[in-house]
């Protein structure tokens, strides 16, 4: 029997009630505290050392954390999500476990992407972040049964079978040890797992190491690679990452100035199940290029290779998809 057809969240919907949430969620919270609690944690986050006990110690560093980075991880998750549901087509998870999940803007992200209510388990070392997840979650229906537990995320990891795995975030604050043991964790407990990282070239190095121990664990590669072969990359010379737009709330202007509306999230990720895949027939992996009567894309193809393609006014409508292609988007976009 063919499962049927994917139902899409209203991920426009979702996004507004997490952006309200935060907003309420910062109410009596001194803006100068909230500042400076979110200085703290991005010099944590960006320090390449593990850390040895929770990052988000209180409330405030949790809802410092909340407002500043959930919508980005929500954005850059999604963005991953989207690339996965289009490569498995008529596939939906029945159960969803988000490790590493903090506040739970994966599980949030999951629910943008896929319509209607599943289990969902989200697993976190941090207690205050925890509960503040489950205090934002009740102000969505599709989170409403969602078990938020207290696990620390290491070699005794244990997790039950689910559908669909996501660790969002969380490689970089990881030993090496550690790291494998949750990717074959997630690897035996999923029928797919979606990871994502920081789009850095370390952030990209480690997602190569854990999408090659998913496909050493009989997994397919369904975005965003084309194929489940080596990545064409020559190590040192490049990374891959993509990018995702997010709108700016008022204390990300308080702790970086600027006034844009939005900034742009810079992430990679790799998404895989034991499921038959479909994968793209090539990803864009930088931002193209236009250019008087021509646009330059530059591809990662299923041969596996990179390579750069000219798409001229004489392509037709060819051309039209190629001047509205984004950086990661599939090429060449599907007819209908």
């Amino acid at each position: 029997m063919n499962a049927p057809a994917r139902l899409p969240a209203d991920r426009p919907a979702v996004a507004g009630t997490l952006r309200s949430a935060l907003a309420a969620l910062l109410d009596g919270l001194p803006p100068r505290q909230a500042a400076q609690a979110v200085e703290r944690l991005i010099a944590t986050y960006r320090g390449a050392t593990p850390t040895e006990a929770p990052i988000l110690r209180d409330r405030a560093d949790v809802a410092a954390y909340a407002a500043y980075r959930m919508p980005a991880t929500f954005e850059a998750v999604r963005s991953a999500l989207e690339a996965f549901a289009d490569a498995v087509p008529g596939w939906t998870p029945g159960g969803h476990v988000d490790v590493g999940g903090g506040t739970g803007a994966a599980a949030w992200a999951v629910s943008a992407t896929w319509d209607g209510t599943r289990p969902v388990t989200v697993l976190d070392w941090a207690e205050p972040a925890l509960a503040l997840g489950r205090e934002l979650a009740a102000a969505h229906p599709a989170l409403d049964g969602a078990r938020w537990q207290r696990s620390r995320i290491g070699p005794a990891l244990a997790l039950d079978s689910t559908d669909l795995v996501t660790v969002s975030y969380v490689l970089n604050e990881l030993t090496a040890a550690d790291r494998a043991a949750l990717v074959d964790a997630a690897a035996g407990a999923a029928q797919a797992v979606v990871i994502v990282e920081p789009g850095t070239p370390d952030g990209y190095a480690r997602l190569v190491e854990a999408r090659d121990r998913l496909v050493s664990a009989g997994f397919r590669v369904a975005a965003p690679c084309p194929h489940s072969a080596a990545c064409p990359i020559v190590p040192g010379t490049d990374w891959c990452h993509f990018s995702a737009r997010v709108s700016r709330s008022s204390l990300h202007r308080q702790v970086k100035g600027g006034s844009l509306a939005y900034e742009d999230e810079k992430f990679g990720y790799v998404a895989a199940t034991r499921r038959e895949v479909a994968p793209a027939p090539a990803r864009v992996v930088r931002k193209p290029q236009i250019r008087k009567g021509q646009v330059l894309l530059d591809l990662c193809e299923k041969d596996p290779s990179l390579s750069r393609t000219t798409v001229t006014k004489r392509h037709g409508d060819l051309y039209r998809a190629a001047r509205d292609a984004d950086w990661g988007d599939a090429w060449p976009p599907a007819a209908g």
